[in-house]
């Protein structure tokens, strides 16, 4: 739900979590309101909250796309950019959507008799 409250270029804290039972470079996202919104992917948590440690830095929310939200982070002073609203969202993993409305014909079959 806090997702859908945030506002692209909103502020996001960022918080590592090196006592996490599940994963030790866990890095959790929290909205500007305090309100954890998820986690960084299991992928990019170990090199962001290595870097986290290292460089000052700055986090914004980006976008929500489908169920998953993105942020952009800047290391090194600055505050991060959104991209330009005419650019592509970035790619949705997962499963396809499926609209139970729409007609999903069968493929033709061979003829009866045939």
């Amino acid at each position: 739900m806090e997702l859908m409250l945030c506002a692209p270029g909103e502020p996001v804290e960022l918080r590592r979590e090196p006592k996490n039972p599940h994963d030790a470079n866990a890095v959790a996202v929290f909205s500007g309101r305090g309100v954890q919104m998820g986690y960084l992917s299991a992928e990019r948590a170990p090199l962001i909250g290595r870097r986290m440690q290292e460089e000052e830095y700055v986090a914004i929310f980006q976008a929500l796309v489908g169920s998953y939200g993105y942020v952009r982070i800047r290391f090194g002073g600055g505050a991060p950019t959104l991209p330009d609203p005419e650019a592509p969202t970035p790619p949705r993993s997962g499963p396809a959507s499926f609209d139970p409305d729409t007609f999903y014909p069968d493929p033709e079959g061979p003829e009866w008799g045939a």
